[in-house]
C-alpha cells in the first residue's frame, strides 16, 4: 500500500526542522565569538530561515520557489512563534508542566500547526492533502520515486 503523499511531506518537514536548527546553531556558535549574542543570534536566524525555505521548497514540498512564496514564509515562523509561546504558557500555568521540558513539548504540539502554514504558503491554490498524479517514467509505466 502505498504511502500518502502528506505522511511523506510531514516527514520531510520535520527533518527539515532538524537540518534548520544545526543550520542555525553552525552559524550561531562562531558569529557568536565576533559579535554581541543578539547580533549573532539574529544573523544565524535569517541564515536558517532562507536555508529552511529552500529546504520546504525542493525537499519538502517539491514545488518551485517564487518571490511571493519567499516574502511570505517568514509567518511560517511567526506561527510556530505564536503556537509555542501559547503552548509553553498553558502547559506550565494551567497543567503545571516543568518549565524546563514544556518548551519542547510544546515545539512538539507546534509542529502541525507550522506544517500546515507552511504548506498552505508554499503550495497555494492546492487543497489540503491532495494525493500527487502518477508519474510516468520514459517506457510509459509508473516512475519510482
Amino acid at each position: 500500500m502505498p504511502v500518502p503523499a502528506h505522511v511523506g511531506q510531514i516527514v520531510r518537514f520535520v527533518v527539515v526542522g532538524g537540518v534548520n536548527t544545526l543550520t542555525f546553531y553552525a552559524c550561531y556558535l562562531p558569529l557568536h565569538r565576533l559579535l554581541p549574542y543578539f547580533a549573532a543570534y539574529t544573523a544565524g536566524f535569517v541564515v536558517s530561515l532562507v536555508c529552511s525555505f529552500f529546504l520546504n521548497t525542493y525537499f519538502t514540498y517539491r514545488t518551485r520557489p517564487t518571490w511571493t512564496k519567499f516574502l511570505l514564509f517568514p509567518l511560517t515562523q511567526v506561527t510556530n512563534y505564536v503556537v509555542q509561546s501559547v503552548g509553553l504558557v498553558s502547559l506550565v500555568s494551567w497543567f503545571g508542566m516543568n518549565s524546563t521540558v514544556a518548551p519542547l513539548v510544546a515545539a512538539l504540539l507546534a509542529i502541525p500547526v507550522t506544517f500546515l502554514v507552511s504548506r498552505r504558503i508554499l503550495l497555494p491554490g492546492r487543497p489540503e492533502y491532495r494525493p500527487a498524479p502518477p508519474r510516468c517514467g520514459p517506457a510509459g509505466g509508473p516512475r519510482i520515486p
